[in-house]
């Protein structure tokens, strides 16, 4: 019986390794062609790659947790062939023929930038390969998740999808054989599930009346990972054993802290704050929750917060530009003309920096559903590496953690990232006289060598003049 061998492939990210976070399969398990095998988590996204081969799984070479190269054995398949286009092979032969054919052309999902045709009448790899239809007699195990989404998984193992889009179906319980496709080879693309998913949605609540409108979709935002205040009846947390505890770093730990101290240690930042009376913004943000226009999606300050930082960007482009050092050892400063706004996310996996593109031609309402769509994405741990690269500035809201203000380091690649403080009543003077207001604070890190202080002063007093008086995103 012969017994083939799957390496980790280049995922198409750029990157040198991946570490095994989860085995989909054991030991004895009946494997088809396009089978989830693993989870892995490279720097910057998780991965789950389909088997190439249909057979019994043999060995399993690298165990959850480590960190393995790319090229490198991770599981053997005994038995079976291999899908469409790929040759197999006996063994971990020194030419690696069957991996050369499980791997090739993958971009940074498992994906093929163009389809391959097939060859002959074998299965098609899903993820990898074509267009067409993919004949497959998989049949889900209960370790695939709840029962009530393997009929949508059956029933969508024809249609043409990355291995993330589909576990992002499988996560919302959307069939992707309803989904109808957008992408250029006629697969179905991430906004494809998610525009599926908040349309039934939206069936179901028209339908049933009684039911919430819309599930909340929100997470803490901030560029490092905060600890909150317990209650004072909070019972204390147990102690843990042992004195110390090493935490390995990393996926997007390792990634974090390698930009940050980049960033830190490259740009010259500097920093400055001001208080601001954030009460006409609450206000606005309490009206637009009741609109029948903003009924379906997430209304927050963070939404006027987005918008004003996009109208002072206008104002001030240079804090949108970027500093880039050329091969010649000169530099030059690189002005975008465009908005891509980076909302700083702390999520399970780490920080995360997803970006809205071309931010700037949103209206009020595609903007906050932007916004719902980043952090709902974010949250479930699905953020591709292209919806984190490309950002102009960015903007981190410590105020979910019920801090007042921070320096934050800025993003690598641009020049400023602004941070959003939690928004509370104080006593500020109105004419003359001492009220209750909502009060924040709004303060910012910049590149010194973009930005001089009074550019970076002029930006933060646009953002806190439409936080105090929205009515000016009108002009």
């Amino acid at each position: 019986m012969s017994t083939q061998t799957f390496h980790l492939p280049d995922v198409g990210e750029g990157l040198t390794e991946a570490e095994i976070v989860q085995w989909r399969v054991a030991p004895g398990d009946a494997v088809e062609v396009n089978d989830v095998l693993v989870e892995i988590e490279t720097a910057k996204s998780l991965v789950e790659l389909p088997s190439p081969f249909a057979g019994t799984v043999g060995e399993l070479l690298a165990p959850e947790g480590d960190t393995v190269t790319v090229g490198a054995p991770i599981i053997t398949i005994a038995g079976g062939a291999g899908a469409a286009g790929s040759t197999g092979g006996a063994g971990d032969t020194a030419g690696g023929a069957a991996q050369q054919d499980a791997s090739v052309g993958l971009s940074a999902h498992g994906e093929p930038a163009s389809p391959p045709e097939p060859e002959g009448e074998g299965a098609v790899l899903v993820g990898y390969g074509t267009g067409g239809a993919v004949a497959s007699r998989r049949t889900p195990r209960a370790a695939r998740g709840a029962a009530g989404r393997s009929a949508a998984v059956k029933a969508s193992v024809g249609v043409v999808a990355k291995p993330p889009v589909r576990k992002l179906a499988r996560d919302l319980g959307v069939d992707l054989a309803q989904v109808t496709p957008s992408g250029p080879a006629g697969e179905v693309t991430r906004d494809d599930v998610v525009t599926h998913a908040e349309q039934a949605s939206v069936f179901r609540n028209i339908a049933t009346p009684a039911a919430p409108a819309v599930r909340e979709h929100t997470i803490p935002v901030s560029h490092a990972p905060a600890a909150v205040s317990a209650p004072a009846s909070s019972p204390a947390p147990a102690l843990v054993e042992g004195r110390e505890e090493a935490i390995p770093v990393k996926g997007v730990r390792k990634a974090t802290a390698s930009g940050m101290v980049r960033s830190a240690y490259t740009a010259p930042h500097v920093s400055v704050w001001t208080d601001v009376d954030a009460t006409r913004t609450m206000e606005l943000v309490k009206r637009l929750k009741a609109s029948p226009d903003f009924a379906d999606i997430k209304v927050s300050p963070l939404l006027i917060m987005a918008r004003a930082v996009i109208w002072a960007v206008r104002r001030t482009p240079l804090i949108g530009a970027a500093w880039i050092d050329k091969e010649d050892g000169s530099a030059e400063i690189r002005v975008r003309n465009y908005v891509n706004l980076g909302i700083a996310a702390a999520t399970p996996r780490g920080l995360l920096v997803p970006n809205i593109k071309d931010a700037q031609d949103l209206s009020l309402r595609e903007l906050a559903r932007a916004l719902e769509k980043l952090t709902l994405t974010a949250r479930e741990g699905k953020t591709t590496p292209a919806d984190q690269q490309g950002g102009t500035i960015t903007i981190t809201n410590i105020g979910v953690f019920g801090m007042d203000a921070g320096t934050p380091i800025i993003n690598p690649g641009e020049s400023g990232i602004v941070a959003m403080g939690t928004i509370r009543q104080k006593p500020w003077v109105v004419d003359g006289e001492v009220r209750p207001r909502f009060v924040t604070t709004v303060s910012g890190s910049f590149d010194h060598r973009v930005i001089d202080g009074d550019g970076m002063s002029r930006f933060i007093a646009d953002v806190a003049s439409i936080l105090e008086e929205p009515a000016l995103l009108l002009d």
